[in-house]
């Protein structure tokens, strides 16, 4: 299967826009700092598993690098890094296994949690956050991470008829 990349880059442009203005209006005021799904990471998961881990790589990283400087603003680069490395794994792991529902879904909870956690361990590491990670797992990484499932599920079917070529096999070809 293949990936029709300019349909992706533009369903990206297109869920980067809703993640930005439209998500934190259907977020509730008081779970604002809590719950915040990252419509990109759910797609950078997709193309790792039907394009490949460098694709994914370049569209984690660019994509990362532009959720930098559109809304988290304290520093540039920390969704870029963890985008783009979690892609790039991700891509591994598609390669070594069959990218069914079930390994989707255990790549979107498992990844999530491991994005939320670079993006901590960065800014724990430049001193913009003095929060303890117990504390930020349980009030906004597990929070993040289901809802980011949930979202991911609902998306799995359509991303998959429309931005999926299927491959053409070897019988289907005709000589004309």
């Amino acid at each position: 299967m293949k990936m029709r990349t300019n349909w992706v880059i533009l369903l990206g442009l297109v869920l980067l826009i809703l993640e930005n203005s439209i998500v934190p209006w259907l977020v509730p005021p008081a779970w604002s700092d809590r719950l915040l799904p990252h419509l990109n990471f759910i797609l950078t998961i997709f193309v790792a598993g039907y394009a490949g881990r460098h694709t994914a790589f370049l569209f984690g990283l660019g994509f990362g690098l532009l959720q930098d400087l559109l809304s988290y603003g304290h520093l540039i680069g920390p969704y870029g890094f963890g985008m783009g490395l979690i892609g790039y794994a991700a891509g591994l792991l598609a390669g070594y296994r069959n990218f069914t529902i079930v390994v989707f879904s255990w790549a979107v909870i498992v990844f999530g949690i491991m994005l939320d956690s670079i993006v901590y361990c960065i800014y724990k590491l430049f001193r913009i956050t003095d929060l303890v990670y117990s504390f930020v797992f349980y009030w906004q990484v597990a929070p993040t991470a289901l809802l980011q499932l949930l979202v991911a599920l609902v998306m799995y079917v359509p991303v998959r008829r429309y931005l999926v070529k299927p491959a053409v096999s070897s019988g289907d070809e005709s000589p004309e």
